[in-house]
């Protein structure tokens, strides 16, 4: 009897007993179909936040004042006054791995067009903001040096303000009022989509000077978006940046400082290993469903060896070999289990789809993770029919034929 024969009466077995297998095979496919769609979950959501942070802009540190105190307790960075528009001309000036520098304040007003109104964040930033910050403009332009220095009243909508004003209609020239003052709106940004960290697009983008004097009233910033010159200098421009603000805010060696510096290296290492974790963990959670499948099949190979006695006696008599019998038994245990996969990709497909479709979730199947659920589901048909296959072929031909 050559593995041929044997596949052919497997499968013969297995179709004599179709609820019986297809119940059995129930546990792979959920176990299978678990794993593909725990895996591409976790891979969108590290996809879509990766994607966020690279929304933020590319090489960018982001020096944050430091925290102010009130009552015992820490407002947080960016809450103190230790950051000034000096900073940021110092940064661009001794930084030789800078390319360019945005100072940044920000606080929220009552914006009013005719009769729409909304409450936003109103951003001052320096004239390169958008190239630090990936903001594409679609209409008009953001405003330049020029306005910036003369403290200009004009703003750029961030498309979330655009609609709330305008209900999508054009903007370009039109005068909106910032907390009683007018500003005319010379450009409007793409939609961008939130980060995590801020919503761009809520938010309307005036020059920092005009916030800082003309809005706000106020003689600091909150914070100085730099952009390295390159991913490669990034480390270096941080450590340059460092050493500059100490020289200027005056700080003994080895004092506390008055600001913090985020690298977004640092945030996309977290936002992996964040993802790692996830990835492993929901896995986890799905092939211990896998190895309950593998035990119900194990379960049900036994069973099938103790109604198939006297069959397995008759085929012993008629000259088939231990191994015969082994590899018949061990196929149906392969067979179901590898059936069963492929259903299980199936149906993780399937669930990652409508997941996708429904909560508005971003999902990533890698073919990896495929290629290991059905090995993985192959291997329990191996790993739990290994054992009843050798048990049925242990019988002995006489007591297997008297069996009732």
């Amino acid at each position: 009897m050559n593995v041929t024969e044997s596949f052919t009466t497997a499968l013969e077995s297995l179709r004599a007993n179709k609820m019986r297998t297809i119940l059995t095979m129930l546990g792979v496919i959920i176990g299978v179909g678990s794993v593909i769609s725990m895996i591409g979950i976790a891979q969108g959501a590290r996809q879509q936040t990766l994607e966020q942070i690279q929304a933020l802009g590319a090489n960018v540190l982001t020096v944050m004042s430091g925290q102010s105190r009130r009552g015992g307790a820490s407002m947080g960075f960016g809450s103190a006054q230790t950051l000034k528009v000096s900073d940021a001309e110092a940064i661009l000036k001794s930084c030789p791995a800078v390319i360019r520098v945005s100072p940044e304040v920000s606080q929220s007003y009552q914006v009013k067009y005719g009769n729409s109104n909304t409450f936003t964040s109103i951003n001052g930033t320096g004239h390169d903001h958008p190239v630090i910050r990936n903001l594409k403009i679609v209409e008009g332009r953001y405003f330049n040096d020029r306005e910036t220095r003369s403290m200009a009243r004009v703003a750029v909508l961030g498309y979330t303000a655009w609609e709330s004003l305008f209900a999508g209609q054009p903007a370009m020239g039109k005068r909106i009022r910032i907390n009683g003052q007018t500003y005319e709106v010379v450009g409007r940004a793409a939609y961008k989509g939130s980060t995590g960290f801020r919503n761009p697009d809520d938010a309307i983008y005036i020059p920092y000077t005009t916030a800082m004097r003309r809005l706000i009233g106020v003689n600091y910033i909150r914070s100085i978006s730099v952009q390295a010159r390159s991913a490669d200098a990034l480390n270096d421009a941080q450590a340059q940046v460092e050493e500059t603000l100490i020289k200027e805010h005056r700080l003994p060696a080895n004092g506390t400082l008055d600001f913090r510096i985020f690298n977004q290296a640092e945030f996309t290492e977290t936002a992996e290993q964040t993802s790692s974790t996830f990835t492993f963990l929901l896995a986890g959670v799905a092939l211990v469903s896998l190895i309950v499948g593998g035990i119900g099949i194990m379960n049900i190979m036994l069973v099938s060896v103790t109604e198939r006695t006297r069959e397995i006696g008759l085929r012993k008599a008629i000259g088939a070999t231990p191994m015969n019998i082994m590899t018949q038994f061990l196929i149906e245990a392969v067979v179901m289990s590898v059936l069963g996969g492929l259903l299980g990709i199936a149906l993780g497909y399937l669930a990652a789809g409508y997941i996708s479709s429904q909560a508005n979730w971003a999902v990533s199947i890698p073919p990896m993770a495929i290629a290991v659920a059905f090995g993985f589901a192959a291997f329990i048909g191996v790993f739990f029919g290994l054992y009843p296959a050798w048990r049925a072929a242990q019988l002995q031909p006489i007591e297997a034929l008297r069996y009732e």
